[in-house]
C-alpha cells in the first residue's frame, strides 16, 4: 500500500492537480503586479501634489515677505500721512470711477450715433435699390427733364462750352496752394504747381469721359459717386500741395452725366416710340392691302353674277336668274361691308388670347385688328418670338372696336404687366375675369372659350413628364 505524500508544506507542489494550482499563482502573481502599478500611479500623483505644495509654500513666503517690508513701510508712517494716504487713494478711486462712467457713456453715445448711421445708411441703400429696381424696369426719374432729343443735344453743346470754358480759366476746374516754392524759388514753385494741376485735371478728365461713355441711364446715380470718388482720389494725391478739383467743376462734370443720362433715355424711348409707330402704319398697310384684295375679288364675283343674270334673263330662265340674283346681292352686301371697313378705322375685330406656354397661366392679352380676316394677326403674334402659339379665347366684330379695346384696357389697367409701355397689352388676370369685362362693355358673347387648349405645350409637358412637372390641368 503506497503512503499519500504531504501536501500541507506549500514549497512542494502536488503531482495531481498541478496544472491547476499553477494558474492560482500565476493569477495571484498579476494581482499583484496590478496591485504595485497601482501604488506606483499613486506615489506618482502624491509626488506631484507634494511638489505643488512646496511650489505654493515657496509663493506663500515670498507674498508674507513682500508684506512684511510693506508693514514696515507703513509702520514707519504716522496715523496723518496714513489717512492722507488713504484719502489720496480714495480720490483716485473716485477719478477712475468717473473716467470710467465718462467712457462707458462715451461708448454708449458712439455705438447709439453708428446704429443711427448704420440705419441711415441702409434706408439710403434701400431707396437707392429702389429707384435702381424702377430704372431698370423702365420707370425713369428724369432730372432735366426737356422736351425731345433735340432739345437734350443742345443743352449737353451748352453744357460741355461752359466745361470747356472752366478748363481755361485757372482756378476754376483746379485749386491748388499758390505759395509752394521749389529750391526758395515761388516762380518754380508756381510752375510745379500748374503742371501737377493739370496732370491731375486730365487725369480726372479722362476718367469722367470714360464713365459717360459706358453710362447707362439706370446707372446713373453709381456713374456719379464714381466720379465723386475719383476726385476724392485726386485730393488726397494731391494733398501735399493742396491740390483738388474745385467743386464748382465737379458739378458740371455730374451735370453732365446727368443729362447725357437723361439724353439716353429720351433717345431710347423716342426710338421705341418710332418702332411702334413703324408697326402701326405696317399693319395699316396690310390692312388696306386686304381691303384691296377683297374688294378686287367681290368685284370679280359681281361681274361673273351679272353676266350670268344677263344670260340667263335672255333664255328666260327664271328660277335660275332668280338664284344669280341672290348670289348677287349677296356679293353686293359684302361689297359694301369692305367698303365700311375701310372708311370707318374704328370697325374691326376685338380679340381675347392667351398663351400658357409661353407666359403661364392668368396672363391674357386684349387688342384689336381691322384685318378682314383676324385670325392671321394672331398667327403674326404666334411667330417665332414666343415658343408656343396663342389660344383664343374671344374674337369677335365691333363697328367701334377701338372704343371696346380701350375702355377693357382702362378696366384692366392696375393688372397691366408693363406698366410703363402701353403697347403691350398683356393683363394679369383669368381668363374669366376678362369675360366677364368685355360682356359688360360688348353685350352678350355668342363665343367665349374659357379654357386654354396650349395644345403643343401640354404635348411638350408629357414629353418631359420625368423632368418637368406642370400644376396645370391637362385637357382630356
Amino acid at each position: 500500500m503506497v503512503d499519500q505524500e504531504d501536501t500541507s508544506n506549500t514549497g512542494n507542489v502536488p503531482w495531481w492537480g498541478a496544472r491547476r494550482y499553477a494558474r492560482a499563482l500565476l493569477g495571484e502573481v498579476s494581482k499583484l503586479a496590478h496591485e504595485i502599478a497601482a501604488e506606483k500611479v499613486k506615489t506618482h500623483r502624491l509626488g506631484e501634489i507634494a511638489q505643488n505644495l512646496l511650489s505654493d509654500a515657496k509663493e506663500i513666503k515670498s507674498e508674507n515677505e513682500e508684506l512684511k517690508v510693506r508693514m514696515q513701510q507703513l509702520g514707519m508712517l504716522s496715523v496723518v500721512e496714513l489717512e492722507a494716504r488713504k484719502a489720496e487713494l480714495g480720490r483716485d478711486a473716485e477719478t477712475l470711477r468717473r473716467e470710467i462712467v465718462a467712457g462707458r457713456d462715451s461708448i454708449e453715445a458712439e455705438r447709439a450715433q453708428i446704429k443711427q448711421q448704420h440705419a441711415d445708411a441702409r434706408q439710403s441703400i434701400i431707396e437707392i435699390n429702389e429707384i435702381a429696381l424702377l430704372q431698370e424696369a423702365g420707370i425713369y426719374e428724369y432730372r432735366h427733364p426737356l422736351k425731345d432729343v433735340v432739345a437734350y443735344e443742345s443743352a449737353l453743346k451748352r453744357l460741355e462750352d461752359s466745361i470747356k470754358a472752366a478748363i481755361k480759366r485757372d482756378g476754376h476746374a483746379v485749386q491748388a496752394d499758390t505759395n509752394w516754392t521749389v529750391n526758395g524759388s515761388k516762380a518754380e514753385g508756381l510752375k510745379m504747381t500748374r503742371d501737377m494741376s493739370k496732370l491731375m485735371l486730365r487725369a480726372f478728365n479722362a476718367e469722367a469721359d470714360a464713365i459717360i461713355r459706358g453710362l447707362k441711364p439706370y446707372k446713373r446715380d453709381n456713374a456719379i459717386q464714381r466720379l465723386q470718388k475719383v476726385g476724392e482720389t485726386i485730393q488726397r494725391l494731391g494733398q501735399g500741395m493742396q491740390i483738388q478739383i474745385s467743386p464748382a467743376y465737379l458739378q458740371l462734370r455730374i451735370d453732365e452725366i446727368e443729362l447725357t443720362s437723361d439724353y439716353l433715355q429720351k433717345q431710347a424711348e423716342q426710338k421705341e416710340l418710332e418702332r411702334q409707330e413703324r408697326e402701326r402704319l405696317r399693319e395699316e398697310r396690310k390692312v388696306l392691302q386686304e381691303i384691296e384684295r377683297e374688294r378686287a375679288k367681290l368685284e370679280k364675283e359681281r361681274q361673273h353674277f351679272s353676266n350670268a343674270l344677263q344670260a340667263l334673263e335672255e333664255k328666260g330662265d327664271v328660277e335660275a336668274a332668280e338664284r344669280v340674283r341672290e348670289q348677287l346681292n349677296e356679293v353686293a352686301k359684302s361689297i359694301e361691308d369692305v367698303d365700311f371697313r375701310a372708311t370707318h378705322t374704328r370697325a374691326g375685330h376685338v380679340y381675347v388670347i392667351s398663351n400658357v406656354g409661353s407666359f403661364g397661366e392668368n396672363i391674357v392679352k386684349v387688342g384689336m385688328t381691322r384685318r378682314l380676316d383676324p385670325r392671321d394677326r394672331i398667327r403674326e403674334l404666334s411667330d417665332a418670338s414666343v415658343p408656343f402659339n396663342f389660344d383664343v379665347h374671344a374674337l369677335f366684330f365691333s363697328r367701334d372696336a377701338i372704343g371696346i379695346e380701350s375702355a377693357m384696357h382702362d378696366r384692366l389697367a392696375a393688372f397691366r404687366v408693363n406698366g410703363v409701355n402701353l403697347r403691350r397689352e398683356f393683363f394679369r388676370v383669368s381668363v374669366a375675369e376678362a369675360k366677364t369685362h368685355l360682356s359688360e362693355l360688348a353685350g352678350e358673347l355668342l363665343e367665349f372659350n374659357e379654357f386654354a387648349e396650349a395644345e403643343e405645350f401640354r404635348q411638350t409637358l408629357q414629353l418631359t413628364k420625368p423632368t418637368i412637372g406642370s400644376s396645370l390641368p391637362l385637357a382630356v
